[in-house]
């Protein structure tokens, strides 16, 4: 089930990399740096979730802190969602929901036993 949750969130992180990517190219930007750091900050973030997923297909420990690490940032994201003059509700929901069962199920007995080191 975590690998689920993982693969989807590289997904759609994919998915915001493309588009971020086509809105550079096709639309004038106020800032061209920001778009641009905007773009390799999403760029990082999916190759980061890449590296998560393909440790979690090959049962490397290691994933565990990167998987809270991701969790926790999106959570902080969501919060933001939730609050401002620009909230959307349903973003905070879509962006809590998968941080909160991801970090449930990494923490979980069957997930560790199952990442725990091999000697």
């Amino acid at each position: 089930m975590l690998i689920v949750v993982v693969g989807l969130e590289f997904l759609a992180m994919a998915a915001v990399t493309v588009f971020l990517l086509v809105e550079l190219l096709t639309t004038p930007a106020t800032s061209i740096a920001s778009a641009v750091a905007l773009l390799v900050l999403a760029v990082l973030a999916t190759v980061w979730l890449g590296a998560m997923l393909v440790g979690l297909r090959s049962g490397r420990a290691w994933v565990r802190s990167g998987i809270i690490v991701w969790q926790v940032l999106q959570g902080a994201l969501a919060i933001g969602a939730f609050q401002g003059v620009f909230r959307v509700p349903a973003v905070g929901w879509a962006l809590l929901i998968p941080a909160l069962l991801a970090i449930t199920l990494v923490l979980s007995k069957s997930v560790t036993a199952v990442l725990a080191r091999r000697d």
